[in-house]
């Protein structure tokens, strides 16, 4: 099975050594994405809502490149500095899966990349 390296200038540079998604065959992984805003570099997190929401359209920047959309998303994984933010990252998240929701997990860890508070990525199928 061939892979396609799938790069979006509407989504943040990747800021190390990988893409921001790669499809092989029918299926789409999304490497996680953090809020940088794409044009500037700069981080968008004056608030865990803001920042969640800047992820989820850096993510979705990268879905429509290759073809897809929230709708095929059938994995996703949730990266959040502090899990007592998950009820605010979740009530944000859940804005862009309003039906048949894909499946998910939610980890807290101690440290993510610009020590954002959140990272998500995801898993799409055509």
């Amino acid at each position: 099975m061939e892979k396609q390296i799938i790069y979006s200038p509407e989504a943040p540079k990747p800021i190390g050594p990988y893409s921001q998604a790669v499809l092989a065959g029918d299926t789409l992984y999304v490497s996680g994405n953090i809020a940088l805003d794409p044009e500037s570099g700069e981080l968008i997190n004056e608030n865990i809502t803001e920042e969640t929401h800047a992820v989820m359209k850096n993510m979705e920047a990268v879905l429509r490149t290759a073809g897809f959309t929230f709708k095929d998303v059938v994995k996703c994984t949730i990266f959040i500095k502090d899990m007592g933010e998950f009820a605010t990252v979740n009530e944000a998240y859940g804005q862009y899966f309003k039906s048949n929701p894909p499946a998910r997990e939610t980890v807290e860890v101690s440290r993510l990349p610009k020590d954002v508070s959140v990272e998500i990525s995801c898993i799409a199928v055509k």
